[in-house]
């Protein structure tokens, strides 16, 4: 059993520290790692609002010194009004990832959330995440392999897809384009409620990007084309709805046309993606193992693991046997205890800048 190294609640902390040395933070707008204008944006509201809200509860009106409630965010509190905001489903590192992907500008940044949890209604993913049976898996991974294997050494989950394999008209013999983005919209979820806690519980702090191996072998001008809109496709539900979740991109066995593809592309991205996607021909062993242990790393691309019946099909990690429903039973539990402490001593909510661990894997 995983032991819980430090209390969940103060991997998920709502506060965050700040200095005059993180101005040029490359994790700036991560939890732990707020600057004064982010952490303005995150908290903006009165306590006018926090005493009115009480008041429309049964019981006395509580003294500012006495509150035990945080301030409500302001993105919160607008998301709240319209409907799409529940603290059950939605915590502070999720909500941020919308404001990073969107410079923090609140309108636009709801609009990515509203548009999110529409589209996921739409979709069904609550749905699929409970039900969704990929039963033709192992037949699609001989076509297509894209799968989660352990970690990289900052213990972020490992991703490998192999481009070069996809054979889309083979593919759609044994499964139908609505079921593949199904089941990728069935692994980001379990990306997010599954994996990522409990790689976090055994970091001791919040990681919530993934390390990606993208293997171009094979990956021609003519195959590019045949698989565009299908990547393109994918790209957009991850870009859409699942925004800020790139830890490292390894892109290997890229083609000699990629490059000038590639020094295109990176004019359109900003310094902190650039910097996190690197461009490897066939010689990329060395490079990988410095992020990745090598018994982490299947033994087709230069690693030691061979997994019994394949890498591709073990789901080997430590998520194994674990779900995102035991993480946040337990740290439900250890929050409840920390507040009601908190009651009975008369403490209040810490304050906006309060020093906590803020750590955090980008």
């Amino acid at each position: 059993m995983l032991a819980f190294t430090r209390p969940t609640a103060q991997i998920r902390s709502r506060y965050v520290t700040y200095s005059p040395s993180r101005l040029q933070d490359a994790l700036s707008g991560h939890p732990g790692h707020l600057t004064p204008e982010q952490t303005q944006i995150l908290e903006k509201v009165s306590l006018a609002t926090m005493n009115a809200r009480l008041r429309c509860r049964p019981g006395p009106v509580l003294r500012p010194q006495a509150l035990t409630l945080p301030p409500l965010p302001q993105f919160k509190t607008e998301l709240a009004a319209e409907g799409y905001y529940n603290p059950e489903k939605h915590d502070d590192p999720a909500l941020l990832r919308f404001l990073r992907a969107r410079k923090f500008d609140i309108p636009k940044a709801k609009i990515m959330w509203i548009d999110t949890q529409k589209w996921k209604v739409a979709f069904k993913v609550d749905e699929l995440y409970e039900t969704f049976e990929y039963t033709e898996r192992a037949e699609v991974s001989k076509l297509y392999p894209k799968f989660y294997h352990k970690c990289d050494k900052d213990g972020r989950p490992l991703y490998v897809e192999q481009l070069g394999k996809l054979d889309l008209t083979k593919l759609y013999q044994i499964t139908t384009p609505e079921r593949q983005l199904q089941a990728l919209v069935v692994e980001y979820e379990k990306f997010q409620r599954d994996r990522l806690p409990v790689c976090s519980e055994i970091a001791g702090h919040l990681i919530e990007t993934s390390c990606t191996i993208m293997d171009l072998k094979g990956v021609g001008i003519t195959q590019f084309w045949k698989v565009k809109n299908f990547v393109q496709d994918a790209a957009s539900i991850s870009q859409n709805n699942y925004p800020e979740s790139m830890g490292k991109f390894y892109i290997i066995n890229a083609p000699w046309a990629f490059s000038g593809v590639w020094n295109l592309i990176k004019g359109w991205l900003d310094e902190a993606t650039v910097a996190k996607i690197f461009i490897l021909s066939s010689d990329y062993k060395k490079q990988l193992l410095q992020q990745i242990p090598a018994d982490s790393l299947p033994a087709f691309l230069g690693g030691t693991c061979n997994c019994p019946g394949g890498c591709e099909l073990s789901d080997a990690g430590p998520w194994q046997g674990r779900t995102g429903s035991s993480i946040k039973s337990r740290k439900n539990e250890i929050e409840k205890a920390q507040h009601d402490v908190s009651v009975e001593s008369g403490n209040g909510a810490p304050a906006i800048g309060a020093p906590t661990n803020g750590a955090v894997v980008n």
